[in-house]
């Protein structure tokens, strides 16, 4: 069974009511958990989402309902995947990223660069997938095609070329409603869902790159690739051995690149019997013994890497580890 977060249906809750609808209803109508209205981290099956959008939007008289959500959704909604994306060099970085870990947001939704169907010199296609197998709801397709354009548009700052959209099916809305929307001719019924775009595009360098937070999202997403039900104390320790000595060593941040609130992840070490301070000072004392024992290094060098402010707070954490100075611990490593 395809899943996907329901960060997949934001805006949808807000949307409904405010059409004069009952989300709550169509939510059990469609068999999708309520829940799924308000926690943007619920899995979901894909079929049950999409059953929602179509109900909404036979039962609302609102044919656009899918480019309705697309309008309301920001990058944002992906977590960390988005942190990765915005933080590549170029756009072709970005839709690799996209493509090498979108299941982290579904699994089985695709987004990938292929050949321009038609060969035009200079043109590249770029493809968007539903799982395969799934039953097609076209006001999925709608919005997640739309979320797909309004994303390039917001990592480029504006008009990135688009040259015509290729729609697998027959509009749902008037077509000047999807022209309107992406701003080029749309072709309906084609083989599959596509934007194509110039080949200069992947080369456009993006101007919100950060090569450490980038190195940062994706160590997360690669421990989530491994496996479901990581705890949350190795994706906490991998993500500050991605940081240490390089941004700053705070619960707020690190929680942002999990994508979860401080407070939830506290929660979550606590459950696993440590802390978010425990492990950062178990991680501080092992690059410590390291860098004093294996390394010539300044001592102000390595109060830096460890992010401790000064060399004396490395004096005073030498102290509480061993009972020793930093340079007693050199001292004792090299003998």
């Amino acid at each position: 069974m395809p899943l996907i977060r329901a960060a997949g249906i934001k805006g949808f809750d807000a949307l409904v009511r405010e059409l004069g609808g009952d989300p709550t209803r169509i939510a059990r109508q469609a068999r999708l958990p309520v829940e799924a209205l308000g926690d943007d981290e619920l899995l979901v099956d894909d079929t049950a989402l999409g059953r929602a959008l179509e109900i909404a939007a036979r039962e609302l008289d609102v044919p656009d309902l899918g480019l309705r959500i697309a309008e309301r959704q920001e990058l944002g909604m992906l977590g960390t995947l988005a942190v990765a994306i915005q933080s590549s060099p170029t756009v072709g970085d970005a839709l690799e990223c996209t493509s090498r870990y979108l299941f982290v947001h579904a699994r089985g939704l695709s987004v990938e660069a292929v050949d321009d169907p038609y060969g035009a010199k200079g043109v590249i296609a770029v493809r968007y997938g539903p799982p395969a197998g799934g039953a097609f709801f076209p006001q999925g397709m709608d919005s997640g095609l739309g979320f797909l354009h309004r994303s390039i548009r917001y990592l480029v700052g504006g008009s990135y070329g688009l040259r015509t959209v290729e729609l697998p099916h027959r509009p749902v809305a008037p077509l000047s409603r999807y022209e309107e929307f992406f701003g080029v001719p749309v072709k309906i019924g084609q083989p599959a869902a596509l934007l194509r775009v110039p080949v200069s595009l992947a080369a456009r360098p993006l101007s919100t790159v950060d090569p450490t937070m980038r190195d940062l999202a994706l160590a997360h997403l690669d421990a989530q690739a491994r496996g479901p039900g990581e705890q949350a104390a190795p994706q906490v320790r991998a993500a500050l051995e991605q940081s240490l000595g390089t941004s700053a060593v705070e619960i707020d941040s690190v929680a942002s690149l999990l994508n979860v609130h401080p407070r939830t992840l506290q929660r979550r070490l606590e459950a696993e019997g440590t802390s978010f301070a425990t492990i950062l000072d178990d991680l501080r004392k092992a690059t410590a013994r390291r860098y004093l024992t294996a390394t010539a290094m300044p001592m102000s060098q390595v109060a830096a890497l460890l992010g401790l402010s000064e060399q004396s707070a490395l004096s005073r954490c030498c102290r509480r580890w061993w009972g020793r100075t930093p340079s007693e611990v050199r001292q004792a490593g090299l003998s």
